[in-house]
C-alpha cells in the first residue's frame, strides 16, 4: 500500500489584520444630519439660482 503524505498547506489567513476591532471613529456623524446637511445645501443652491435669475 502507499503511503499518505501530509502536505503542509499556508493558513488561509496568514497576513490578514482585523483592524475594525480596535478602530474607533472620534468624530461620529448620524445618517440623518447627512441628510438634513444635503437638504440645506440644495435649498440654498436653489435660492441663489433664483436670486440671479431675476
Amino acid at each position: 500500500m502507499a503511503k499518505k503524505k501530509q502536505v503542509n498547506l499556508p493558513s488561509s489567513t496568514a497576513g490578514l489584520v482585523r483592524y475594525f476591532d480596535d478602530y474607533k471613529e472620534t468624530i461620529q456623524i448620524k445618517p440623518e444630519h447627512v441628510i438634513i446637511g444635503i437638504s440645506i445645501v440644495i435649498v440654498l443652491e436653489i435660492l441663489m439660482k433664483k436670486m440671479l435669475i431675476i
